[in-house]
């Protein structure tokens, strides 16, 4: 893209709302949630030089979030980057993070507007430590009519209801990705001039593939429609699959997925025997709905393995659910292994 044609996200923005795809509101939420990334990625970009790394907490011991992890010390920076910068501008009624126990109101002195908006402040921090790429996965719900306080149950909206849904992540370059329902869009950080381009209008990702993202590591903890896919996979040409796969494996939700939208794949969380008793490894809300919202807007398919992912009815603020997302046939073939198997076993 030559220099004369780049498209900054505000004027991104403003274009879509003159179409009328997004509210004024919804325009000016979104670009400052962008303005805090950019700050996070200032502290990523530091590692040891900003005294960033390591753990949380003091006197040897780690500060443990409302997820039951160790958090890092840039887990709680992104974690007050993100509630400070949407405090006070007035397009929130409330907010609620990944790394607290329950939602928080907007201030009663600062003006209230009509999102709700989810976050999980650094996606993969335990790979800080390691100067591997993580990222700030959100997403943006209206308030329900006639509710003043918000309280943890007004955020519980399938993904359907999302606004607006995105990532940024921060590797060799920080990457904005964005969907406000109409396509999904990436949008790099010139950091001369200090705002993200748009550096790829509707990304699409491909309907078939020969690419796998998974932690093979929990492969004997698997329910057995997941060893039976994953044997198939592995299996190559001589296999039912009829091909050959490769695998990659991040451990960084935001990097695997960016992957996959970038050159296709199929990334999977699925359910397994140390989950099971929460549901899942991945946050509905923070990590899933976003992320499915995404893909489904670039062309693929998101699911839990039996049901399509935004059509899940959230029972709390930090469900957990098994992620199977990306490539649509590929995606739809991983259900399908789920789906017989529940049959055959009924």
């Amino acid at each position: 893209m030559s220099p004369s044609s780049s498209i900054s996200l505000t004027r991104f923005l403003i274009e879509a709302e003159r179409e009328g795809h997004i509210q004024p509101d919804l325009r000016l939420l979104i670009e400052v949630v962008a303005r805090a990334c950019k700050s996070i990625s200032i502290a990523v970009g530091k590692g040891a030089l900003g005294g960033v790394l390591g753990d949380a907490g003091g006197a040897g011991e780690a500060s443990i979030n409302v997820q039951g992890e160790a958090q890092k010390k840039l887990d709680v920076l992104s974690n007050d980057i993100l509630l400070e910068a949407n405090a006070w501008g007035g397009h929130l009624a409330a907010l609620a993070s990944e790394e607290m126990d329950h939602a928080v109101r907007i201030p009663e002195h600062y003006p209230r507007g009509r999102y709700l908006l989810l976050f999980d402040p650094l996606d993969g921090s335990s790979n800080i430590d390691v100067n591997i790429s993580v990222g700030t996965i959100f997403s943006v719900l209206r308030c329900p009519d006639c509710v003043d306080g918000p309280k943890d149950e007004d955020f519980l909206q399938p993904g359907t209801s999302q606004v607006a849904a995105g990532y940024c992540t921060y590797g060799p370059s920080t990457m904005l990705v964005l969907t406000v329902g109409h396509g999904t869009h990436a949008f790099t950080l010139d950091r001369e001039i200090g705002s993200f381009m748009l550096t790829t209008r509707g990304m699409r990702i491909p309907e078939d593939t020969k690419e796998f993202a998974v932690n093979m590591s929990n492969q004997r903890h698997w329910e057995a429609p997941m060893q039976a896919y994953v044997a198939d996979l592995l299996a190559g040409k001589a296999g039912p699959r009829g091909k050959d796969f490769n695998m990659r494996w991040v451990a960084s939700m935001v990097a695997d997925v960016h992957r996959i939208l970038t050159r296709g794949g199929i990334f999977s969380y699925p359910l397994d025997a140390k989950c099971a008793e929460k549901g899942g490894k991945l946050r509905l809300m923070y990590e899933a709905n976003p992320m499915a919202l995404l893909v489904e807007q670039a062309g693929g398919a998101a699911s839990t393995g039996r049901q399509r992912m935004l059509e899940v009815n959230p029972t709390g603020l930090h469900q957990r659910v098994p992620v199977f997302l990306g490539s649509r046939n590929e995606v739809e073939t991983a259900v399908r292994y789920h789906l017989e198997r529940d049959a055959a076993a009924a």
